[in-house]
Order: structure tokens, then C-alpha cells, then sequence
């Protein structure tokens, strides 16, 4: 059998859960794909194997190399095909579909259902099978779901606020882009948290490893792209922050699914700004889940959370044995000092810098006035570009960042359909943005241009 998925962590992933219930059956299963060594692979296939489990760029590479024979092949498994679409790999199925045995029995898996996946199914699977499988519920009850309207330059401090409010943050954070990803990621550790990256740039090896990391809990903290998220499969997480909205219903679903598993609470966190809102309710409708405002927790409580925390590991280490030296230590300078300044001296010696309020920058209100202007301050442009171009929301971000120079920052609201696109910025940079392509443009019509009102 030949199972084809859209990225390296699923592959992995289903490689692993089919070795995990294959008892002793003697099936041998090999994932493959790019960044590992193909010598590797190599040896395993010569091997003879039963299931290769392959993203579709090293499937055909090894088509090519005439290491991979599918013509015997009883089973064709084809996973996340509409994911595999959204990433260019349309192709690419079709080439490897086309090297493979006429009568083997397909399977094609889809969350979605789009044209070019049923002219597919039509053309290599004759007269198929179609089988919805429908859900009462796509999210789990098990799993809180909250929204905070903010400014996208308060973002960053608000992720700081919720890991530090919570006693034993777990959690993934979700980023649009590589650069946001980065970005975050370099300012977490300048703060001080243990957190670590995971997107397409990073190399294979780096990206096993970083994982390995998060399942050990030696980091807390990962920051990831939708894509090469994908196949992550981490237990207890506490948190799933959506740093970035994701751009649609199934996005959003798949994102939160990684808490509230196995019987455990969990909490799904959304950041949006106020031209988001719109974008929110209608994930909420088609997902059919509730989903509630809240506040981004204050200063105050967040070192009332933190002394409280101190409490419990002072009570906790207060019935350990600890050498006789420091109980004589202590003797001395309870008989030497005042017994209640000098603990206060001492609590304030190692936990002055947690507990100082000037760690945390101000996020600001936005209720009433300051969200209408917020609102108000925005322009929605249109773009005459979208998937038929092969532009996805992260490749649109840096065509205008690397055309107008504007920072990345800026633009925190990208759609993306199939003939053209929709980004939201500041005045400011709207301003750059069409007057560097009507320049480009010339005589002809812009290629980006202010979006009709709704």
C-alpha cells in the first residue's frame, strides 16, 4: 500500500500509529520524505516493505530513481487532498496516480470537497464511493473557547499575560507566517520563556528535535505554522493560542482540536483586532461552537496568580529534609533580625523581578470610542490575485512586503480566494502600498486597489 500525505510530521505520524498496531504481523511500514537521508530510505526499500507512508515530492523522486514500483500495489491512500491542493501538490498526485496499478482499490480522505479534487476522484477513480461523515459537534465540550479583541501591536503582550496567569501553561501558539512565527518565538525568549519554533524553513532534523523537546516539556511553549503543524500529535496540551486567525472554519477546528483531548480541560484562545470580528462570527457559525468574549487578565492578577504559585512551592519544600546547616543558618539570623522583615527581605531578594509590575507593557481598551477608531483607522484593499495564481496567505504577505517594504506586522487580516484576495492595513501603509503599484501599473489598471465598502 502507498499512503501519501501533504507534509513530514503527518507521514511520520501515520508511520507510527500503523507500527503501533501492527502487533506481530511481520508488516514492514517506511516513511518517506524530503530532509531525511535518501541512502536510508533507500536501504529500507531494497529491503521490500508492505506500507510506505510519503509525501508526494520524495514519492516521485524515488518514481524517478526507479527505487519505488507502485504497479503491483493493492492500495492507493490519498490524505488530507484538499490540504494537499491548498499546498501545489495537485500534480504531483496526478504523477504519482498515473504510475500506479489500474486495478488497486483507492481511498481519497478530505475535509473539503473542492472541484479539482472530484475531477481527480472522477478521472482515477472511476465510478467511486462518496461517504460524508457528518458530526454533531466539530468541537469538544472539553475545550473552553475564548476571543480577545486587541490591537495587533498588543498581541505579543497579551500571549505573555496568559502563559503567565496560568500555573502550568502547555500550549501551542499558531502564527499566519514564517516571519510571524520567527518573530514571536525570538521575542518570547528574550522574555525569558522556554519556547522553541516549528514552520517550512526549518530544517527536518531541527524540527524532530524541537518536537521531542515539546513532548519531553522541556520547552513549554511552541510556535507553529498551520502547515507544519500538521501531524503534530502532543498530548495535555492546556492551551492553543490562535495568535493569527486562522482563514477558515476547518483551520480553526483543527487548530483548538489539539486541546480538551482524552477527558482533560483545555482552552482555545483567539486573538483578533477589531476589523476581525466579522471574520470570527462566521467561523463560529459554520463551526457551530461558541465561542466568548473576554478580557486579556490584568497585571494585578497576574501577580496575585504568581505569589500564589510561590505559596504552594514554599509549602511544598517546607516538608522536604534539608541539612542541619541551614537550620542553624536560619537560627542565627532569626536571633540576629527581625523574623518578619527578614523573610520579607528574602522574598523580595528572589522574586522582586517575577513579581515587578514593570515587566508588562500596557495593552490598550478597546470598548467603546477606542475600538470605533481602531475600526475606522484600517483600509481594506483588494488584490487582483489569488488561488488560481497559486497565492496562499502567507505568499501574498511577503509579495507586498517584499514590493512595498511595509511591515509585516501591518497587514493582519489576509482572504484569499480564487481570483483575488483581501488585505486589511493601517492608513499609513495602505498609502505606500497603492501608490507602489499603481506606479508599477502605469497606464493599466493597478493590480491592488481600495476595496469596495461592503
Amino acid at each position: 500500500a502507498l499512503i501519501i500525505t501533504p507534509t513530514r510530521e503527518l507521514a511520520i505520524q501515520v508511520s507510527e500509529e500503523i507500527g503501533s498496531f501492527k502487533g506481530n504481523s511481520g508488516i514492514q511500514v517506511i516513511p518517506i520524505y524530503g530532509g531525511q537521508s535518501i541512502d536510508q530510505q533507500l536501504r529500507r526499500l531494497k529491503k521490500g516493505v508492505h506500507i510506505v507512508v510519503g509525501t508526494p515530492g520524495r514519492v516521485i523522486d524515488h518514481i524517478k530513481r526507479k527505487t519505488l514500483n507502485l504497479k503491483d500495489i493493492e492500495y492507493l491512500i490519498l490524505d488530507e487532498a484538499d490540504e494537499m491542493l491548498n499546498m501545489g501538490f495537485i500534480e504531483d498526485m496526478e504523477e504519482i496516480m498515473s504510475h500506479t496499478n489500474p486495478h488497486k482499490r483507492t481511498l481519497l480522505f478530505s475535509a473539503t470537497m473542492p472541484l479539482r479534487i472530484k475531477a481527480l476522484a472522477s478521472k482515477y477513480m472511476g465510478d467511486y464511493e462518496f461517504i460524508t461523515v457528518k458530526k454533531q459537534q466539530l468541537t469538544t465540550s472539553l475545550t473552553e473557547q475564548i476571543y480577545y479583541e486587541v490591537k495587533a501591536a498588543d498581541k505579543f503582550e497579551a500571549l505573555c499575560r496568559i502563559i503567565d496567569i496560568e500555573e502550568d501553561f502547555y500550549g501551542l501558539v499558531f502564527c499566519r507566517t514564517k516571519n510571524d512565527v520567527d518573530s514571536v518565538v525570538s521575542h518570547l525568549i528574550d522574555r525569558g520563556y522556554d519556547a522553541d519554533a516549528i514552520h517550512g524553513d526549518i530544517s527536518q532534523g531541527q524540527r524532530e528535535k524541537t518536537l521531542d523537546k515539546f513532548k519531553k516539556k522541556r520547552i513549554n511553549v511552541l510556535v507553529a505554522t498551520d502547515v507544519a503543524a500538521r501531524g503534530i500529535d502532543v498530548n495535555n496540551l492546556t492551551h492553543v493560542i490562535n495568535y493569527s486567525l486562522p482563514h477558515d472554519p476547518e483551520s480553526y477546528v483543527n487548530r483548538i482540536g489539539r486541546t480538551g483531548r482524552a477527558g482533560k480541560q483545555g482552552t482555545a484562545i483567539t486573538f483578533i483586532t477589531p476589523s476581525e470580528y466579522r471574520k470570527l462570527m462566521f467561523i463560529k457559525r459554520i463551526a457551530k461552537t461558541d465561542i466568548k468574549k473576554s478580557r486579556v487578565p490584568n497585571v494585578k492578577d497576574i501577580i496575585k496568580a504568581k505569589k500564589k504559585k510561590i505559596n504552594e512551592d514554599i509549602t511544598a519544600i517546607n516538608s522536604e529534609e534539608i541539612d542541619n546547616t541551614y537550620y542553624n543558618w536560619a537560627k542565627k539570623l532569626l536571633n540576629d533580625n527581625n523574623s518578619t522583615q527578614i523573610l520579607a527581605k528574602l522574598l523580595n531578594y528572589c522574586f522582586d523581578d517575577e513579581l515587578n509590575p514593570g515587566l508588562y507593557n500596557e495593552i490598550k481598551d478597546l470598548s467603546g470610542k477606542n475600538r470605533k477608531i481602531e475600526m475606522e483607522g484600517r483600509t481594506r484593499l483588494f488584490v487582483a490575485l489569488g488561488k488560481k495564481d497559486k497565492i496562499s496567505p502567507s505568499k501574498l504577505v511577503r509579495f507586498i512586503i517584499q514590493n512595498t517594504g511595509v511591515r509585516n506586522s501591518a497587514i493582519d487580516q489576509v482572504d484569499v480566494f480564487n481570483d483575488f484576495s483581501f488585505i486589511t492595513v493601517p492608513f499609513k501603509e495602505a498609502e505606500i502600498i497603492l501608490g507602489v503599484f499603481q506606479k508599477k501599473s502605469g497606464n493599466k489598471k493597478s493590480l491592488v486597489v481600495k476595496a469596495r465598502k461592503k
